[in-house]
């Protein structure tokens, strides 16, 4: 094998290997828009993965439901009953459309794999997070 021929079999596999990262199925993106209509459709479940007391500094999306990122799992292997004590409303089913939301998008992003390998398969991000929300909002 030449030189030539080992430096392309090099790139090759270096790229079929970021490939392999660059696209790798990411949860569907949602805008502004669409979670401002969120009230209206209350087949959506809008989870906002900050911690408590970021919500009580600066408030919070409207129908969203607050689960920290750091109870997620233990929320949503919940037995539906137990689900809807603690958190205010039906457990959502694993093909349930989710939309995960945080400050920037870092921990939506955590939240969605984490959702994923528990076996939900409608997930979508908020891209913009709080950060746009507040921003459009003017608060």
């Amino acid at each position: 094998m030449s030189i030539l021929e080992s430096a392309g079999s090099f790139i090759a596999s270096k790229l079929k290997n970021q490939t392999k990262f660059i696209f790798r199925p990411f949860a569907s993106i949602v805008t502004y828009d669409e979670v401002k209509d969120v009230p209206n459709k209350p087949e959506i479940c809008l989870i906002d993965v900050r911690q408590r007391k970021e919500l009580e500094e600066t408030g919070r999306i409207p129908a969203s439901i607050n689960i920290p990122l750091d109870e997620l799992e233990e929320a949503l292997t919940l037995e539906r009953a137990n689900f809807k004590l603690k958190y205010g409303r039906a457990k959502p089913q694993k093909d349930t459309k989710i939309i995960f939301s945080c400050k920037s998008g870092r921990r939506a992003e955590k939240a969605e794999k984490i959702a994923k390998a528990l076996g939900y398969t409608n997930l979508s991000l908020y891209a913009g997070a709080w950060l746009d929300w507040a921003k459009k909002e003017d608060l």
